[in-house]
């Protein structure tokens, strides 16, 4: 995958954050089959862009960069300040995948930075920071809908040809991302109780 699907995946998200507001949905409620809040969750998505751009831009392949956050956490390293609203959070995410879109961008294809389950290239960063804005918006929105969210069908199937090789060809897109990563079935398939993705360079 390439930068502008990273730009893509996060306007989306972010349009459909914007749609909405933090004062007519509760970003407070659980994130549809985690246990993180919605609001939680799409902080999480900030957090991975960061870190994937990090490793692109140092070239690092030992190891995540020893990053933490003011608390000392890992986990969590970016907050957005909450008095900032939707809007903010929004365009954080905006502005956080196109740190990223830059790295993938500029750095040659020949670049190899690490990530637990494979060393990968600019365009296995770029479909892993794709995988987590689209699956998490589908938390997210499908938590604050009360519904099942719909997804960019194009970033769905450029997610499953980088780093999900082999899927079953059954359903749509939407239906064979979210079964790879153990959110729904798929019709004779059933539900996967872990999962994992191949980001490794092809």
């Amino acid at each position: 995958m390439d930068p502008d699907d990273v730009r893509h995946a996060a306007q989306w998200f972010a349009t459909e954050l914007r749609a909405r507001p933090d004062d007519e949905f509760d970003y407070d409620q659980t994130a549809r089959g985690l246990d993180w809040s919605c609001w939680d969750t799409a902080e999480h998505v900030l957090d991975d862009l960061l870190a994937f751009a990090l490793q692109v831009a140092g070239r690092v392949e030992e190891r995540y960069l020893p990053i933490v956050g003011n608390d000392g956490r890992s986990d969590i390293v970016l907050r957005v300040d909450r008095g900032a609203g939707v809007a903010g959070l929004a365009a954080s995410i905006e502005a956080m995948a196109e740190l990223l879109a830059a790295q993938v961008q500029v750095r040659p294809h020949t670049t190899r930075a690490w990530h637990p389950t494979g060393v990968s290239d600019p365009g296995g960063f770029a479909a892993m920071g794709v995988c987590e804005i689209v699956l998490h918006a589908w938390d997210v929105l499908s938590a604050l809908d009360d519904e099942v969210a719909d997804l960019p069908e194009d970033l769905c199937e450029g997610v499953l040809v980088r780093l999900f090789p082999g899927t079953p060809e059954v359903g749509t897109f939407q239906d064979r991302l979210l079964w790879q990563t153990g959110r729904e079935e798929l019709a004779g398939y059933g539900r996967l109780s872990t999962w994992r993705w191949d980001p490794t360079v092809r």
